[in-house]
């Protein structure tokens, strides 16, 4: 029989006939005692699942600890439910998973819905979550949500609209066989909509025209007619032949990308590219006839047991495990309207994912059309009016970063998609010069504006920033797919900041040229304008942050440069929206600039105002600010405040005076100890500082009832309360081994904690041997009462003034508790471990008096001595005997 797991410390097999343990739990016969192993149904569950020990142990250790936090009752009604969430998450963690997702909901009997739902109480409650299941929970979700439940809903519409003959089995299993073996990126809604494209096209040209709803119909029957005749196909050389085959092939596909606003180009692009590789790689040809559902579902057992995640099939059978909750299906169905009761209902659906991708896809092009892929006649002329025409290096920039686009993008995505990349990245270019251009049409012509023109038209960080930026805003159009039941939108794993990798480019200075950006591109969407705004947060939150950032060197430089002179910035400033005037030649070129004239300077956003701050000479000039992060503070500031404020709102209420304090810790370490922040979170640092502040004032506010209620925010980072996320900690310095002397000096005499004047010496080395006994040094009194233990003691007398001496102090103490509360000790920072709290460390009784406990560190001590003489004495005579 297979062994069972075992917990804490047992082992038991589970083919063999377990004996019933206390509680309802298993033990093993004949083995030392009853070793546990959980209860019966956990055990079945584990065995069903063919979950490993490791795992089988790790799972019951962290399901009782979930029973024990307050509020298990929960959890005890759901026993199973929490079981296999249990074990989902140490699987995950083991790198062990023997199951498929799809399996685990099965053998729970529960929903996807309700699983993840499930998974994020357990998170909240427990913080077992790791960054790792995270991680894989937000791939299923995004399999789930923005591709499979979106995609099939729209199948099933389009096979609606085609015929009822067509059998919606063959299109599913194929799709999801070729979208497996084409595509690596499983959540680019986009792609997978055009490659579904391309398999409704295969299809629909073997289905009989007859038996075809229009267009269709008209289309299959063109291409039927417009086939060559096989005997003249030997006279006709093979570019005849593939053009005029890829002609009359395209005729279904022009018809599905007009009636679902898909991009011909693009889809004849995944068609020839992609799909028809993959017909030949799994054996299938056309003119056999449709493919056998049997033969395409035994392919894609194989993809699917080996991605260990959800059998998409169960779509078809309507199956329980994969229905929406109440909340998305009420989003996607509505209650049908009957102008009539004899006439038939008239569903009215909302806009489905994929149409609303392919609406903002199309906008985009719409936009880009009148756009060109080189630099127009006007970016010419600006060019030539430059110190050094910058048309060439940004040319071969251009050229350069598009063949890098193109590599990654096919390595994200799969090989067979890098022309895909280029396209996408053609977009990107487009919008890249229109938006370049916009800028300098904002500018004011001067000579002090040439002199900015061509500085920064010559900048590398500029050019390749703002195209980041372009490309990034097409891809995020392209991105932009299933929404979530909690109204926000799933991005793809292309989405920010997979750009600023490809690009090899600082999240600092892309964040310089975000704002400039929105302001010369009016026709951008608002969905568009919050994506870019979301990624400038990320950029402030963390990415700014990382190592080998700018950003530091730059902080280091102005606090050189200018002191540390700023004052925290008030609460009520940073409830007024931010108002600057502030361009890209003020980020990229700032601090070095030169003097500007009055009335003139560039304005490459929005409109150009003159500067308030009147022209110093250069003799009296004081040094110029860095306007990048003079700007990038007051915005990080400003982000902070809003978050802290929420968090503040629904912790500490009742405790208005506690928010400055925190305001001004948090705004002290962003300003002041920013190392802090090196390679971690901006609301890492908030959190700490309303701990901290809550433990200094006495308020009763654990660190885990901070990182619950920072969970439920809107903006919340799910990954940050797993704090193994932060630095891993720096290498620990060697302690040093100091030699014990051979001549064994004796050390300095021992105060008696909270005695008066009392010490305790130790024994006195080296020994001398007199009379063949080993005695100690005898001891010469001074101005002090000594006791050497291990002597003669003499008279009683030195024992009495000793005591009497503990005594007065005893009542000095008593005395003045009773004239003065004692003082409170100040805690310790400490998180919120049981009994640590103490300022001193101390574990007395509270029953114990002050002579109880003086008494009792004394008699520790003197044994702690007398040990010390056995020790030494039995190594002094090893040493003799040498």
């Amino acid at each position: 029989a297979r062994p069972a797991g075992r917990c804490r410390g047992g082992a038991a097999a589970a083919a063999a006939s377990p004996g019933r343990g206390v509680g309802g739990t298993l033990s093993r016969p004949g083995s030392d005692g009853a070793l546990e192993i959980g209860e019966a149904d956990f055990v079945v569950l584990c065995d069903a699942l063919k979950v490993s020990e490791g795992v089988r142990e790790r799972a019951w250790k962290t399901y009782e600890t979930l029973s024990a936090v307050d509020g298990a009752i929960a959890y005890n009604k759901k026993k199973k439910e929490t079981w296999g969430v249990c074990i989902f998450i140490v699987a995950i963690d083991l790198d062990e998973m023997t199951f498929t997702f799809t399996e685990l909901l099965k053998s729970i009997s529960i929903s996807v819905c309700t699983f993840f739902q499930f998974l994020k109480e357990v998170d909240v409650n427990m913080d077992t979550v790791s960054t790792k299941v995270d991680s894989t929970v937000s791939r299923l979700k995004k399999k789930y949500d923005c591709m499979f439940f979106s995609l099939f809903l729209c199948l099933c519409r389009i096979s609606a609209e085609l015929s009822s003959l067509l059998v919606l089995k063959n299109y599913w299993i194929t799709f999801l066989l070729a979208k497996g073996k084409v595509l690596q990126v499983e959540d680019d809604l986009v792609i997978s909509f055009q490659l579904l494209l391309c398999v409704l096209d295969y299809f629909i040209k073997l289905s009989p025209p007859a038996m075809l709803k229009e267009p269709y119909k008209s289309a299959v029957t063109a291409v039927t007619v417009n086939a060559p005749a096989r005997t003249p196909r030997r006279g006709q050389n093979r570019s005849t032949r593939t053009s005029k085959q890829i002609d009359t092939d395209t005729k279904v596909i022009e018809v599905l990308c007009k009636e679902h606003d898909c991009n011909l180009d693009e889809v004849k692009n995944v068609y020839f590219t992609s799909f028809i590789p993959f017909l030949n790689s799994i054996g299938i040809v056309a003119s056999n006839g449709l493919p056998e559902v049997e033969v395409l579902s035994k392919q894609y057992d194989e993809l699917y047991l080996n991605n260990k995640d959800i059998d998409a099939r169960l779509f078809l059978d309507h199956d329980e495990t994969l229905q929406p909750d109440v909340i998305a299906r009420s989003q996607l169905e509505r209650t049908p309207v009957k102008n009539n009761p004899d006439e038939e209902p008239n569903l009215i659906l909302p806009q489905t994912p994929v149409r609303a991708a392919m609406n903002n896809i199309q906008q985009l092009i719409m936009i880009l059309n009148s756009a060109t892929d080189k630099p127009s006649d006007t970016l010419i002329m600006y060019f030539n009016n430059c110190t050094v025409n910058p048309k060439d290096s940004i040319l071969k920039r251009v050229e350069s970063l598009g063949h890098i686009f193109k590599n990654k993008f096919a390595e994200a995505v799969g090989q067979g998609c890098a022309e895909i990349g280029s396209q996408r990245y053609k977009l990107g270019v487009r919008l890249y010069y229109r938006v370049m251009e916009s800028m300098l049409k904002s500018v004011k012509c001067s000579q002090v504006c040439f002199f900015f023109l061509s500085k920064l038209l010559n900048d590398n960080i500029f050019h390749t920033s703002l195209l980041a930026c372009a490309v990034e805003v097409v891809m995020a159009t392209y991105g932009r797919n299933a929404s979530q039941s909690d109204g926000t939108s799933a991005e793809t794993d292309l989405s920010f900041p997979w750009i600023l990798n490809v690009f090899d480019l600082k999240a600092f200075d892309f964040y310089k040229v975000i704002e400039s950006f929105i302001k010369a591109e009016p026709s951008l969407t608002r969905e568009m304008i919050k994506h870019l705004e979301r990624c400038e947060h990320r950029i402030m939150e963390s990415l700014a942050w990382q190592s080998g950032s700018p950003l530091f060197d730059l902080i280091k430089q102005s606090k050189e440069r200018e002191g540390q002179t700023d004052q925290p910035e008030p609460t009520s400033t940073l409830n007024l929206p931010l108002q600057h005037n502030h361009t890209a030649a003020d980020l990229y070129l700032s601090p070095v600039r030169s003097p500007k004239k009055k009335a003139s300077g560039p304005s490459l956003s929005g409109t150009s105002t003159p500067d308030p701050q009147p022209t110093a000479t250069p003799q009296t000039q004081k040094p110029q600010k860095s306007t990048s992060l003079s700007l990038f503070y007051k915005k990080v500031y400003l982000l902070a405040y809003l978050r802290l404020h929420t968090l503040f709102f629904r912790l500490l209420s009742e405790h208005p005076d506690l928010e400055p304090l925190i305001w001004t810790l948090f705004q002290h370490t962003l300003q002041n100890e920013y190392e802090l922040m090196r390679d971690r979170h901006l609301d890492q640092i908030m959190m700490c500082s309303m701990y901290g502040i809550c433990k200094v004032k006495n308020v009763d506010l654990r660190f885990k009832i901070i990182v619950s209620a920072y969970k439920e925010l809107p903006n919340a980072n799910q990954e940050l309360p797993d704090f193994h996320w932060v630095l891993k900690p720096p290498t620990l310095s060697p302690i040093p081994h100091i030699p014990r002397s051979p001549y064994q000096f004796s050390n300095s005499p021992r105060r008696v904690p909270a005695g008066n004047n009392i010490y305790i010496s130790p024994l006195k080395s080296p020994y001398k041997f007199s009379d063949g006994f080993q005695s100690p040094t005898k001891m010469t009194p001074r101005s002090r009462i000594l006791v050497s233990i291990g002597e003669s003691f003499g008279t009683s007398e030195k024992f009495q003034k000793i005591n009497q001496m503990v005594c007065n102090s005893d009542c000095q103490l008593k005395r003045s508790a009773e004239v003065s509360a004692a003082p409170k000790p100040l805690k310790r920072l400490r998180f919120d471990i049981e009994g640590q709290d103490e300022a001193d460390g101390s574990k007395h009784l509270p029953q114990e008096s002050k002579f109880q406990q003086k008494l009792a560190e004394m008699t520790s001590t003197r044994t702690r001595m007398q040990k010390q003489k056995l020790n030494d004495g039995n190594d002094t005579s090893a040493s003799e005997e040498k």
